[in-house]
């Protein structure tokens, strides 16, 4: 099994270029995950494994889509679905790690519903928020051309750029988007979507991290200190 998932991951560095998105993301998911499913009974570790190995390889397609159609966990679990025929998984396996991909994205409108599921739901989330949450954030800005602050309301923002004018839908120009909007329209409601109590309380804490960092940001910006 071992030398599956070192297959994998030399798969998934071939496939991953985003900047937030890499080897190093997949890799805290990985071992968020492994934390997690310490606090929760019968775990399949090999599904949960495979599946925060594999949970973005269509990111990159995802950012490159101009249309909003590509949805990242959809197409990543076709695409899992190949090689891990081409691995020789058997098709339980094979199923179980495909609803894990298909259901990790917040954004996404189908909900995890296994426990490995959930699990990697949890783990992508928490690896959003708190510092490295804020080190992503920019990241991101920095890749996109985004402002480091925008005073812009959040409805109107959410209605002039975000598909579908839905806090769920995808950012539709991403050079309009910034850190602080992120985390108003996504970061700060990841506790009430998680689904094990060890993630909530670590979210928690997180979050607390993160809105001290973008209240003060937003202090500085406006000369208030």
């Amino acid at each position: 099994m071992e030398e599956k998932h070192q297959r994998i991951r030399e798969i998934m560095e071939r496939e991953l270029s985003c900047s937030a998105h890499e080897m190093e993301h997949v890799a805290r998911v990985y071992n968020l995950c492994l934390r997690l499913a310490e606090s929760e009974p019968e775990v399949d570790l090999d599904v949960l494994k495979t599946a925060a190995l594999l949970h973005d390889i269509a990111r990159v397609k995802e950012f490159e889509d101009k249309t909003g159609t590509v949805d990242h966990a959809v197409l990543g679990a076709e695409m899992a679905d190949k090689i891990l025929r081409e691995l020789g998984y058997p098709e339980e396996k094979i199923a179980a790690v495909k609803h894990c991909i298909a259901n990790h994205r917040y954004r996404g409108r189908s909900k995890p519903q296994s426990k490995e599921a959930k699990i990697l739901f949890d783990a992508d989330k928490l690896d959003a928020i708190g510092g490295v949450g804020v080190a992503r954030s920019f990241m991101i800005a920095g890749q996109y051309g985004q402002t480091i602050y925008s005073d812009t309301p959040v409805d109107e923002y959410v209605r002039k750029n975000v598909f579908g004018g839905e806090l769920v839908g995808g950012i539709r120009e991403m050079s309009e988007h910034s850190p602080n909007l992120e985390f108003e329209i996504k970061f700060k409601r990841i506790p009430d979507k998680l689904f094990t109590e060890k993630a909530k309380e670590i979210a928690q804490e997180r979050i607390e991290f993160m809105t001290r960092f973008f209240e003060r940001l937003r202090r500085e910006i406006n000369g208030e200190m």
